[in-house]
């Protein structure tokens, strides 16, 4: 839920820095717009992990049973899921003009991927409409891989998890990366 939330809302810092013309200051610098994404995603996605880092330690002292291979594969699958939301934050953020426009459309990126993650209820007894919706969710491969490292409770394979939300991951930093290059200032 961390990662999901802090990741698409790192969006918001986009469009703020284009409403206070921070971001023209930067485009003016000669690195590409595409090499800035990446400057974005990356240090977005260090905020997100930060702050997941928190909870996971949080998590030791409260008496989860982590053992080293667990939290590495841990991090490492929200590192892999944090890229892609932060690139989907700035997607929605390159798009919008205010910041209340990017609440909104964020909201209505962000429930739908908590609520269909299987983070709160299982999955298995919903109606086939809403299976599609998880199926379809990255939220719901890295909730499973995670649920795998932790308590050895999965649908999938870890590796598989993972390779589906690197899937994602390309996708949306090829379009974040086309829609940073098309944004409008």
């Amino acid at each position: 839920m961390t990662i999901i939330f802090s990741s698409l809302f790192n969006g918001a810092y986009l469009v703020w820095d284009k409403k206070v013309d921070f971001l023209k200051g930067v485009l003016v610098s000669p690195l590409s717009r595409t090499t800035i994404f990446f400057g974005k995603v990356l240090g977005c996605m260090t905020d997100s992990l930060v702050q997941a880092m928190i909870l996971l330690v949080i998590g030791i002292i409260l008496g989860i049973p982590f053992t080293f291979v667990s939290v590495v594969l841990s991090i490492v699958m929200l590192f892999v899921l944090a890229i892609g939301l932060v690139s989907l934050g700035l997607i929605i953020g390159s798009f919008m003009e205010s910041p209340e426009g990017f609440g909104l459309v964020a909201s209505f990126a962000v429930y739908p991927l908590f609520l269909l993650s299987g983070a709160l209820y299982p999955l298995t007894n919903l109606p086939k409409w809403m299976q599609v919706l998880t199926h379809i969710n990255p939220a719901t491969y890295a909730v499973d891989g995670l649920r795998s490292v932790i308590i050895h409770v999965s649908s999938m394979p870890f590796i598989t998890n993972l390779l589906i939300i690197l899937g994602f991951d390309i996708a949306l930093v090829v379009i974040g990366t086309w829609a940073f290059n098309r944004m409008k200032l």
